[in-house]
C-alpha cells in the first residue's frame, strides 16, 4: 500500500496538526510506502514572505523528524522540488470541474481573509493538490478533517480521468481519525484549532514549553457546570476529553470514567501534563535537528530524487495517454 500527504509549511505547529496528521504520517512508515511532501508551493497561494519560506520549510521538515519521520523507512521531500506534480496539476485541468472548485470550503473561508488579493493559485490549490496524490498512485492520504472535501474532489478528478483517457490513476482513499481529527480552539471550543483563525491562547503549539502549556489548559474555556463529561452543551470538557484520550491512545470513555469525579481545574491540569509529557521529546529533538541546515537540504533533496523517479513515470503515462508532447 503506498500513503500520501503534503504538510504547509510552518514552525508553529499545533497540537490538532500533531495529533490529526503528523502522528499518522509516523504510523504510516510501519504500514506501507510512505511519501511525505512539505508543501511549499501551496503556500505560495496566501500572502507570504519570500525571505521566510524557505526558513519555514526547514522548521517544518525538522518537526517531522522529531516526531518520528525516518528517511530510511519514508520519502519525505519538498513539493517544489518535483515539477512533475506542477505539470501533472495543468494536466488534470482538464477533468477538473470550474463548479467544483467554486464549491471548495476552504476556497470560501481562505478568499473572504484576502483583503488585497484572491489568488489564482488559492482557487486552482485543489487540482494541484490532486497532483501532489495522483502523481503516486497514492492508495490511502492520511488527513485532517477539514481536507474531507478536497479528497473528495481529487477522487472525483481520478474517476473523470480514467474513464475519458484510460485507467491511469489510482483512486486515493482518506484515513481520518475518529479521536482527534478535530481538535477545537482551548479559548472558543466551538471552532477547530487553527492557524489562521485562532488566537495563541487558544492554540497549544508543538514547540511550547512546558510553563506555556500549563499556562493555556488553565485558562481554557471550559463550561457551566460541573462533570467531565462528553455532552453537545459541553463543548470545553468534550474538546478537553478528546485531547487526553488522543495523547493517552485511549478511548475518551475511559478518560471520563477516571475523571469522573474530579473538579474542572484538575482535571484540566491532568490534560496540560500529560500535552506536556506528549511533546516534550519532540521539542528537544527539533532543536538538534532545526540547527543543521545542510543536513535538512540533503534529507529534502534525497527525498525529492526519490520521488521524481516514481512521478515522472505516471506524469509519462498521463502525457501519452491524453496525446501530449512527442509520442513514445
Amino acid at each position: 500500500m503506498r500513503i500520501f500527504s503534503g504538510i504547509q509549511p510552518t514552525g508553529r505547529k499545533h497540537l490538532g496538526n500533531y495529533i490529526g496528521a503528523i502522528v499518522q504520517w509516523v504510523a504510516g512508515q510501519d504500514r506501507g510506502e510512505a511519501i511525505y511532501c512539505v508543501v511549499d508551493l501551496h503556500a505560495t497561494t496566501v500572502a507570504f514572505e519570500a525571505a521566510e519560506l524557505r526558513e519555514v520549510t526547514y522548521d517544518t521538515a525538522a518537526i517531522l523528524l522529531a516526531a518520528g519521520l525516518d528517511p530510511e523507512r519514508c520519502i519525505l521531500f519538498r513539493q517544489s522540488d518535483v515539477p512533475e506534480q506542477s505539470e501533472l496539476a495543468w494536466l488534470l485541468t482538464s477533468v477538473t470541474a470550474y463548479g467544483d472548485l467554486q464549491r471548495m470550503t476552504q476556497f470560501k473561508e481562505k478568499s473572504a481573509k484576502q483583503r488585497e488579493l484572491v489568488s489564482a493559485g488559492l482557487f486552482m490549490y485543489p487540482v494541484l493538490m490532486a497532483a501532489d496524490v495522483l502523481a503516486y498512485r497514492t492508495d490511502e492520504v492520511p488527513v485532517g478533517e477539514d481536507q474531507r472535501q478536497h479528497l473528495e474532489l481529487m477522487r472525483d478528478v481520478a474517476i473523470r480521468f480514467n474513464s475519458r483517457f484510460g485507467e491511469q490513476f489510482v483512486v486515493p482513499e482518506p484515513r481520518i481519525l475518529d479521536v482527534g481529527a478535530r481538535i477545537m480552539d482551548l479559548q472558543d471550543p466551538t471552532s477547530k484549532m487553527s492557524t489562521t483563525a485562532s488566537s495563541e491562547e487558544g492554540m497549544i503549539f508543538v514547540l511550547d514549553e512546558p510553563a506555556e502549556i500549563e499556562r493555556k489548559f488553565k485558562r481554557a474555556v471550559t463550561d457551566s457546570g460541573s462533570g467531565v463529561r462528553r455532552a453537545p452543551d459541553k463543548p470545553g470538557i468534550s474538546n478537553l476529553i478528546d485531547i487526553f484520550a488522543a495523547v493517552r491512545g485511549a478511548p475518551p470513555e475511559q478518560i471520563e470514567a477516571e475523571f469522573a469525579d474530579a473538579g474542572y481545574g484538575d482535571f484540566k491540569a491532568a490534560v496540560a501534563a500529560a500535552v506536556i509529557e506528549y511533546l516534550t521529546p519532540v521539542r528537544e529533538r527539533y532543536s538538534a535537528l532545526r540547527a543543521d541546515h545542510g543536513a535538512l537540504e540533503a534529507v529534502l533533496a534525497e527525498g525529492a530524487a526519490r520521488a521524481r523517479a516514481i512521478a515522472s513515470v505516471t506524469l509519462a503515462d498521463a502525457r501519452a495517454a491524453m496525446g501530449v508532447g512527442a509520442p513514445r
